[in-house]
Parts: C-alpha cells; sequence; structure tokens
C-alpha cells in the first residue's frame, strides 16, 4: 500500500507542478469507521496545492486502491492538463499531455524524473491516516487523542480535522530550506 500513495504523492506532485490556479473545495464529510479500518481499500477525492521557491500548482484529485493496485486521475484549472497515473506493485506509470508517458518501478523514482524534487512520499498513506510512518516521528495530539502535527525525516505535519471526525480533512507537509525558504503541500480531502 506504501507503493500506491507513493505513486498518488509522485503524481499530485508532477501534475501540481504543470497547474495554477485556485479553486474552492466543500465540507468534507466524517469518515465511517469501516473505512477507517480498511485501508487496503479506498477511495478519496479533494484537492492538492504545492508551493516551492520556485513554482507553485494546485490539481483536484481522485484516488481509487483495490489492495496494490490502484488508479488516479487529477485535473486542473477547468478540467485542463489531466494527468492519469496506474500503479502495480513494481510498475508505475503516469500519463498527461504536458509529460507525455513516464514510467519507473517506484513513486520516488517517477517523482524525481519528473519534477527532479525528492520528498518522503513513502509516509503519505500513514500521514493521510493520521499515523506516524516512524517510530523516531514527533506526536503532538488533541484532547480526543488524534495527531495533530507530526514531524518526521525533515517534515513537519500540521492535521486539521472536521468536528469528531476519526481521519484528518487538512493535511500541510512543509519541508525547511535555506535562506528561510519551505517546500508546502496542502492536501484537502473532501470525500474519503
Amino acid at each position: 500500500m506504501r507503493f500506491i500513495a507513493q505513486v498518488f504523492f509522485a503524481a499530485i506532485a508532477t501534475a501540481s507542478f504543470a497547474l495554477t490556479g485556485c479553486q474552492q473545495y466543500a465540507k468534507a464529510p466524517q469518515p465511517t469507521t469501516s473505512q477507517v479500518q480498511d485501508a487496503q481499500n479506498f477511495s478519496l477525492e479533494g484537492k492538492i496545492g504545492i508551493k516551492t521557491p520556485k513554482q507553485s500548482g494546485s490539481a483536484f484529485y481522485t484516488w481509487q486502491q483495490n489492495n496494490e493496485n490502484f488508479d488516479i486521475q487529477l485535473t486542473g484549472i477547468l478540467g485542463i492538463g489531466k494527468t492519469v497515473i496506474e500503479g502495480k506493485s513494481g510498475q508505475v506509470t503516469l500519463n498527461s499531455a504536458k509529460t507525455g508517458e513516464i514510467t519507473a518501478e517506484t513513486p520516488e523514482e517517477l517523482l524525481e524524473r519528473a519534477t527532479g524534487w525528492v520528498a518522503p512520499i513513502t509516509h503519505i498513506v500513514d500521514w493521510v491516516q493520521a499515523k506516524p510512518a516512524t517510530t523516531t516521528a514527533k506526536v503532538d495530539k488533541d484532547e480526543q487523542q488524534r495527531p495533530t502535527h507530526i514531524a518526521e525525516d525533515g517534515w513537519t505535519v500540521d492535521l486539521s480535522y472536521n468536528d469528531a471526525a476519526a481521519l484528518p480533512n487538512k493535511l500541510i507537509l512543509k519541508q525547511a530550506l535555506e535562506a528561510g525558504q519551505e517546500n508546502r503541500i496542502t492536501m484537502i480531502i473532501q470525500n474519503r
């Protein structure tokens, strides 16, 4: 499952670098207990934005997960710039009009080929599920014992929740860079 999350993140990062624009999003519904427990099969919809010192962009996404197989579709402002990412264990393919087809064995390799950017995309599945990815992470929790801040592998993640929801509806990932700059990823989860 980490493999799929990695590809998802790589694809969104790639598409976001190619697309720009601001769009509104709807309030996310609360996940059910079965959605929290069934991490191998799920569906996510939302918006992601990426900002680096050199570029920024955003895209809407849908992510269908079925064990190790997945399908991710990204669309930019007014539906321009559709990107499709498909994956199976050991192979990830990204296809868009902007980049053409890019194939790699891992999501990290795909992200680096497409953008030249390196990020801890192996952690995204854990962070989306309000969990740290490693045992060395530093975690702050709210009164309901939900993680609100995770610091690990050079990144900090701020998690926001709708009311008493078990899973976050918004994540802000930040990586501090030299000269006070940062890489920032904002992930909005509208539907689970």
